[in-house]
């Protein structure tokens, strides 16, 4: 059986940490936070920008479908070494992308050492400090998208 790329970039207890992650930072938000992992383009998404991939996987996932507009999406294309934050409308009308683009740098800066997980992690935690801020979780709450890295 051929060697996943996945394995390369993280561990099984590193995806195990980050979907953790992702639920623990999900108590205090009525936000939603996903993480999906690609480990190559298909020959028909070769010509695709990084923003359309990633939009495309924030729409199969449900992501688009929240009950406030409040997911979050960190896609990432391990093949070719690139990752998109993609934030839904309602986040985007509260979150200048500006901020999102210092969290995208910080990541970028663990990325480049090796530290795939380190900076997943990282960029969970600022999220959930921006969904905490502007949607605190609510009385009736309930969690809407799975907390697993999905792996593509």
């Amino acid at each position: 059986m051929k060697e996943q790329l996945i394995y390369n970039f993280f561990n099984d207890d590193e995806l195990l940490r980050i979907s953790k992650k992702i639920k623990e930072t999900e108590k205090k938000t009525a936000g939603e936070i996903s993480v999906s992992i690609k480990e190559k383009r298909s020959f028909r998404q070769k010509k695709k920008l990084l923003r359309q991939l990633a939009e495309d996987e924030f729409h199969r996932l449900g992501i688009a479908k929240t009950r406030d507009s409040t997911g979050v999406l960190f896609f990432l294309v391990l093949e070719d070494q690139q990752f998109y934050i993609l934030a839904d409308k309602g986040i985007n009308e509260k979150v200048s992308q500006d901020t999102w683009d210092k969290i995208k740098n910080e990541m970028q800066e663990k990325f480049l050492k090796g530290e795939f997980c380190k900076g997943i992690l990282f960029g969970i935690e600022e999220a959930g400090k921006i969904l905490s801020t502007y949607f605190p979780i609510k009385p009736d709450d309930i969690n809407e998208l799975s907390n697993r890295v999905n792996i593509i």
